[in-house]
């Protein structure tokens, strides 16, 4: 999102191949060079140079609830119809859940991150080697418009995930942490979803992002 409202969707970023002056973190307001992407129509999309990363200063906690509030829409619809294919939601009776995954979907998402690794400039290691999360997370939730259920595409949950583990948590602990978190904690206190559709799919949406975000303007904070 630009300091405009604007939102850019910024690809490949190998989080674990930027160097320490290149690697942000959400919320750093960040300068880079990018070209248009050759497979991918939609406006928002942006083929990064990773080297050319810049960082800037952070949105501070008071200001993120006055800064996205008004960008956010009613309904993933009311985002087809402009034309985007990213958007704000603020779900409506949000529930968040989460089951084990059978091997065999361990198995073809270990699968997919070799194969995405290959196809790469350079062959990413660290991706090919990533281990999936044992479990899926998913939030079912409802917009202006209709009910939805999404699995969580927001990688910071499954870095809670293992963040809490490494913590000494036990698994159950962990998700029982989660639990909280996404179903207590978050809705009381304000939360948005960050959603986007597939460049060749594109009446198929995603669940990217979820914020933590007061719905007044008193001030927002975040993972």
């Amino acid at each position: 999102m630009t300091p405009e409202g604007q939102w850019k969707r910024l690809y490949p970023v190998r989080f674990r191949h930027l160097k320490e002056e290149n690697s942000f973190k959400r919320w750093d307001f960040i300068d880079f060079k990018y070209i248009r992407p050759p497979r991918d129509n939609r406006r928002e999309s942006c083929r990064v140079f990773e080297d050319s990363i810049v960082i800037g200063k952070r949105l501070a906690p008071s200001k993120r609830a006055a800064f996205l509030n008004p960008l956010v829409l009613p309904s993933v619809k009311a985002a087809e119809e402009r034309g985007d294919s990213l958007a704000l939601i603020r779900p409506i009776e949000p529930r968040f859940s989460y089951k084990l995954k059978s091997s065999s979907d361990l198995k073809e998402e270990r699968d997919s991150y070799k194969l995405a690794a290959s196809q790469g400039s350079l062959l990413d290691d660290d991706l090919a080697a990533l281990e999936p999360t044992p479990y899926e997370f998913k939030f079912r939730f409802k917009d202006a418009h209709v009910p939805h259920e999404y699995t969580n595409g927001d990688w910071e949950a499954h870095a809670m995930y293992y963040n809490e583990r490494k913590r000494g948590r036990t698994v159950q602990e962990t998700l029982d942490w989660m639990d909280h978190r996404f179903n207590d904690d978050y809705p009381k206190r304000g939360m948005l979803f960050a959603v986007g559709n597939l460049a060749k799919r594109p009446q198929t949406w995603q669940l990217l992002g979820v914020l933590r975000v007061d719905e007044n303007l008193q001030g927002a904070l975040a993972l």
